[in-house]
């Protein structure tokens, strides 16, 4: 592996874990500890813990910060209270995504974005344009970031952490926080896993003693550390997008299952006038969810036939451990979206079967 890869404030803790390390945007990062499936079936039905301090965080503040947010994202932070958050697309005036990030109001004339690791460079260029009347600011380097997910997440958080996090409402954020007496951190009720949990920044060079902290606090929960891995498989079976996989700046929001985000009443903002367009006329393709209904499992660039012909290319696949089937996404023509529609994909020269199904693959039960 090359030296020239960045590590986050945790390489240590993950190599004494015995984690397998492997390349991702630019890191060197955590794939798995004792095995994906292990770790994925931890997370739906006790908690796991993954390191994502490779993650971005870009902060506004300032007279324009909220025209500004305006202005880059589809969706709407007017309606944000200080603490509100949401998901969103970060847009181009072709209407291709930039990234999908979160955004918290964090104070009256502040917004904290949080953004993917492999864009984060590219993302803070492109807010820092975009920014009027308002100052911009990268704060990657200054926080780490930890998910703490699963149905047992809020139990162990709320053991060591002022104020109690589980009044947290999802997609919300407190800051000025203390976890584990860790001071500084500030905790969100989102994640990237299909189910409940929490997501704590802290200063980087806190990030192993809070690591160390939540483990230790976790063990009578059945806590684990999670890698990568199953990081994206947990993300798949609940049909969430991964930028430069499902997404990226070919694609537009109303392709993807994504229109949801879209506020065009909010008024202006970059991309705006494309997706009117698509709105009106309707998309020529669609981002499909399928299952695979023989035995085989879709991998990121399989081709996607009907009778034959090309269809498309599967964007993201795995086997669900949860689920215990196969699945995936692609693009296609509108027309071959609609669930229960016959789908082959190719692999190693063979059209294996499979079938459209309305996403997501997996939603929890609250």
């Amino acid at each position: 592996m090359g030296h020239d890869l960045r590590r986050t404030p945790l390489h240590d803790r993950h190599a004494r874990l015995g984690a397998r390390l492997v390349e991702f945007g630019g890191w060197e990062m955590p794939v798995q500890y004792a095995g994906i499936v292990e770790e994925h079936r931890a997370v739906r039905t006790a908690a796991g813990i993954f390191d994502v301090s490779h993650m971005g965080e870009v902060e506004l503040e300032g007279p324009g910060a909220l025209a500004s947010v305006q202005q880059l994202i589809t969706n709407d932070a007017g309606r944000l209270d200080i603490g509100g958050g949401l998901y969103t697309p970060m847009c181009l005036p072709s209407g291709g995504i930039v990234d999908d990030l979160t955004v918290f109001r964090t104070g009256a004339q502040r917004y904290l974005l949080v953004v993917n690791a492999s864009t984060a460079a590219k993302d803070f260029a492109w807010i820092a344009e975009h920014t009027r009347d308002a100052q911009a600011r990268d704060r990657s380097a200054e926080w780490g970031l930890l998910a703490l997910q699963g149905p047992r997440a809020g139990a162990i958080l709320q053991r060591l952490t002022r104020p109690d996090p589980t009044a947290l409402p999802a997609f919300h954020i407190i800051t000025g926080a203390e976890v584990a007496g860790v001071g500084g951190c500030f905790i969100s009720r989102t994640g990237y896993t299909g189910e409940d949990g929490y997501e704590i920044g802290c200063p980087w060079d806190q990030a192993p003693r809070l690591w160390d902290a939540l483990l230790e606090g976790g063990v009578p929960d059945g806590l684990v550390p999670a890698g990568l891995g199953a990081r994206d498989t947990l993300r798949l079976e609940a049909a969430l997008m991964l930028y430069g996989n499902d997404i990226d700046e070919t694609t537009t929001p109303l392709e993807a299952p994504l229109g949801w985000t879209v506020k065009l009443e909010k008024g202006a903002f970059i991309g705006r006038e494309v997706l009117v367009r698509q709105m009106a006329e309707g998309t020529v393709r669609k981002l499909a969810g399928f299952e695979m209904t023989e035995r085989a499992i879709p991998r990121h660039g399989y081709p996607l036939r009907i009778d034959g012909r090309a269809v498309g290319q599967v964007t993201s696949g795995t086997f669900g451990p949860w689920l215990g089937k196969s699945i995936g996404m692609g693009y296609v023509a509108r027309e071959h979206a609609k669930p229960g529609t016959a789908l082959g994909v190719e692999i190693r020269g063979k059209t294996t079967r499979a079938a459209v199904v309305k996403l997501p693959f997996y939603r929890r039960s609250i």
